[in-house]
């Protein structure tokens, strides 16, 4: 099979587009046909070695995290009722980097994919689940955003953002959002109630009002000023800093791969209340220009490759 790969650590230069043995089919895994995965910045740290401390690396590396594909096989154990030929997507995360999504056959645990939302694209199914799953699990679990609640999104227009936007709207919640102010229009588009440029000075001094929940995906100066942003600090959650927020009394959020969580995103989008930005789509034998447009920053939604 074809598959990105790369056996040392650096710059986006470093990944190839290479034949590779197929992957065997384990008892609880799913073997995914992949159509197409997404391109996080956790995929460009781990290619950097930034993340060597965080998980046990298995050089040659295969990146990505996120797929969505065919089901061509299930292991015997496999308990979930998915069949080949079902469409999926999912988050495939495993307790070492070695294997990723970036390949035309992912195995895939069992509890890591779900069937896709039925009205996406594949492209646009990939784009969601570790972006997704990290919105769901700080506005959901961590903040328990509901009815009312006025809820501050930093980096609203980025991958994670827009995602989180849409799940506190979902939730009845009016959403602040900040961004730079190119993209103030988009957010509005969005949804997003109240739009606050946060290259402009302190965060806190810029809004109409505080509010019940912060979002935290940019750390530094925003999250120490979060104190100043929210009622009640212990509703502060982010994927940024956890010294910081565990700090200040709020809470830190890591991104799990959970079948449940991702079955709620599928609803969300097959209702229309979940909708899929692609700021770019690649090839697989372009993924490292997907990586350097991911790494830039200055992207608006999400970045997908087709495989």
């Amino acid at each position: 099979m074809r598959a990105a790969v790369y056996d040392r650590f650096g710059g986006a230069d470093v990944i190839e587009v290479q034949e590779v043995a197929d992957p065997p089919v384990g008892p609880d895994t799913v073997l995914v046909r992949a159509r197409a995965t997404s391109v996080n910045p956790v995929d460009w740290k781990i290619r950097e070695g930034y993340l060597q401390g965080a998980y046990p690396h298995h050089l040659p590396i295969i990146p990505g995290w996120d797929v969505a594909g065919v089901v061509e096989a299930v292991g015997p154990s496999v308990r979930s009722g998915l069949q080949p030929g079902d469409e999926v997507y999912g988050y495939v995360r495993r307790d070492d980097v070695a294997f990723g999504t970036a390949a035309e056959l992912v195995p895939a645990p069992e509890r890591t994919v779900v069937r896709k939302p039925a009205n996406l694209s594949f492209e646009e199914a990939a784009a969601i689940p570790l972006a997704g799953l990290t919105a769901w699990q700080l506005v959901v679990e961590a903040l328990e955003v509901g009815e009312g609640d006025r809820v501050l999104v930093h980096a609203a227009a980025g991958g994670v953002g827009q995602f989180a936007v849409q799940v506190a709207k979902s939730r009845g919640a009016t959403v602040v959002g900040t961004a730079r102010s190119d993209k103030h229009d988009y957010l509005r588009r969005l949804g997003v109630d109240e739009v606050v440029d946060y290259t402009q000075g302190t965060i806190s001094e810029q809004l109409s009002a505080k509010v019940d929940a912060v979002v935290d995906l940019i750390g530094g100066d925003a999250l120490e000023d979060a104190p100043n942003q929210v009622h009640d600090v212990s509703r502060v959650a982010s994927v940024v800093d956890a010294d910081t927020v565990l700090r200040i009394g709020g809470r830190y959020v890591f991104v799990r791969p959970v079948a449940e969580h991702l079955d709620e995103l599928r609803a969300l989008a097959e209702a229309g209340a979940l909708r899929v930005d692609l700021a770019a789509t690649y090839p697989l034998e372009r993924i490292g220009d997907a990586h350097r447009a991911n790494e830039d920053g200055r992207t608006r939604g999400k970045i997908a490759v087709t495989i």
